[in-house]
């Protein structure tokens, strides 16, 4: 056979519809409920399986609210409600990798019963899918086809690898505690590498913990921490490129408080589960160009994208925002905490070699108002956008997480909330890259016999060898020998002799 098919492997990265969905969460608090004063809410997913055509995936939220009961005592309730979901398009398929991302949106509190308390959680659903795909191309074994080749640069999917990491950490306090209201906890991934059979993954745990001292009054603190795992990846070696996420399951957040006659230690243990993707640039050498000196030939080329991942970029900025109250609400005597604190991503794009990031940091404010002698509570929205230099071409896909630390909400004139906080958003991106080649040759009907032992060709000034060769539908050894003198590519019109070796 003159042409073998082969095949080689590039990258694909495709994003997933978003799409969103309500999961009603029902508490109960074991104690009657007057009012709920703040509300944490996360979302992760868990079991993902890809099946034709369609992805389906199990996850959770996570919900603590911090309420009031009916005898005046501030307590926290913890709740995971689990949930389900799938992605549909003619796209997925068996084997495909889907990575699925779930973030909350909004939130709203239906009912407060009794003990029972109802919370429905608007989220949204998005992800991607990253596989390889087999790009065919052609060998030859024929004489009498001549080709020319060239080595071109492909990017293979290596594989992903996830994995969990505890990070425990503390806050050392002067005084004793009494409870422990509300942990917050978060993690952003920094830097990612590649190294042989593993990649690195590194980045911080941010965690707020409220807390009531012995004294009945409501404390803060926030306990900024780091973490560095090597995942296991056979196939990977250093020069893979790598994109990773992470994130806490707040479900899994255990506190447990240390004291005695000198002050108190709040100790926080954050599991943050991992997921990386190793990429890596290779080399396949295919023909680009071919001919037959004894037949037609029907040669078909395509074209195929792959997928280019970036190197991670790390954003980071400030968020600042105010609030006043609504005529009909209460004025503020005093702030006694805040809760609720998260941030959502809303856009992010590329323009003009940087990345920008919008999105809506939240919070809960709870006061007390003295002529009423009653708490109130009021959730602050503030967007906010940052941006950062990245030097990545245009339209490609984008994934951004995003923290907040060092939230603080303070009152002014009994009537304003002012926000202030940081921000750190961790940036992925992909881009795809085009290219082409032949994937099929067959021959056709013979070139008529030549029936003369000379001929005399012309070669155009500037062409090459190959190109002489190919329009003549001789070798180019035999132009190369038959013409010892002229040198390619040709300075001006030059005339060939070919000799022919004429079967009698």
């Amino acid at each position: 056979m003159a042409f073998e098919r082969e095949n080689f492997n590039v990258a694909r990265k495709f994003a997933l519809e978003k799409g969103e969905l309500t999961v009603e969460c029902n508490l109960t608090a074991g104690f009657n409920v007057t009012k709920v004063l703040s509300v944490s809410v996360e979302a992760c997913a868990i079991n993902v399986e890809t099946l034709n055509g369609v992805i389906n995936y199990s996850g959770a939220v996570d919900t603590k609210l911090v309420l009031m009961g009916d005898d005046g005592e501030i307590n926290t309730i913890c709740s995971s409600c689990p949930f389900s979901s799938k992605f549909e398009s003619e796209e997925i398929a068996p084997g495909q990798n889907a990575f699925v991302k779930v973030k909350v949106i909004d939130h709203n509190i239906e009912s407060i019963g009794g003990e029972m308390v109802k919370v429905a959680v608007v989220l949204e659903q998005s992800g991607f899918v990253v596989y390889n795909v087999e790009v065919g191309t052609i060998a030859c074994h024929d004489d009498d086809v001549c080709y020319k080749s060239e080595d071109i640069s492909v990017i293979k999917y290596v594989g992903f690898a996830n994995n969990e990491v505890s990070v425990e950490s503390e806050i050392n306090l002067r005084e004793n505690i009494k409870k422990i209201l509300l942990t917050e906890s978060h993690a952003v991934v920094k830097n990612v590498d590649a190294g042989a059979g593993f990649v690195s993954v590194s980045g911080d745990v941010i965690t707020r913990v409220l807390y009531l001292s012995e004294n009945d009054k409501f404390e803060a603190g926030y306990i900024n921490d780091t973490f560095k795992e090597e995942l296991e990846l056979g196939d990977a070696t250093r020069e893979c490129f790598v994109e990773a996420e992470g994130y806490v399951r707040a479900d899994s957040v255990t506190t447990d408080i240390v004291q005695d006659e000198k002050g108190g230690k709040i100790v926080v243990r954050v599991p943050v589960t991992l997921s990386a993707r190793a990429f890596k640039e290779d080399t396949v050498n295919v023909i680009n160009d071919l001919y037959s000196v004894k037949n037609e030939l029907n040669v078909t080329t395509e074209s195929f994208n792959m997928t280019a991942v970036s190197p991670m970029e790390i954003v980071e900025g400030k968020i600042e925002g105010s609030l006043t109250l609504e005529d009909n609400l209460p004025r503020v005597d005093k702030l006694l905490f805040s809760g609720g604190n998260s941030v959502t991503v809303t856009n992010s794009y590329l323009k003009d070699g940087e990345v920008y990031v919008e999105g809506i940091a939240k919070a809960t404010a709870i006061y007390l108002n003295d002529e009423t002698s009653s708490l109130h509570s009021v959730q602050l929205d503030v967007p906010f956008v940052i941006s950062d230099k990245y030097n990545v071409e245009e339209g490609g896909l984008l994934t951004v997480d995003a923290v907040v630390n060092d939230v603080d909400v303070v009152v002014k004139k009994g009537r304003e909330f002012y926000y202030d906080a940081k921000v750190k958003a961790s940036v992925n991106y992909s881009s795809e890259r085009a290219s082409g080649v032949i994937t099929e040759a067959s021959t056709l009907e013979e070139y008529a016999e030549k029936d003369y032992a000379m001929e005399v060709i012309f070669a155009e000034s500037g062409k090459g060898l190959w190109e002489v060769a190919k329009s003549a539908r001789v070798k180019e050894e035999q132009i190369a020998s038959q013409n010892p003198e002229v040198t390619f590519p040709v300075e001006n019109d030059t005339p060939l002799v070919l000799f022919y070796q004429r079967l009698q």
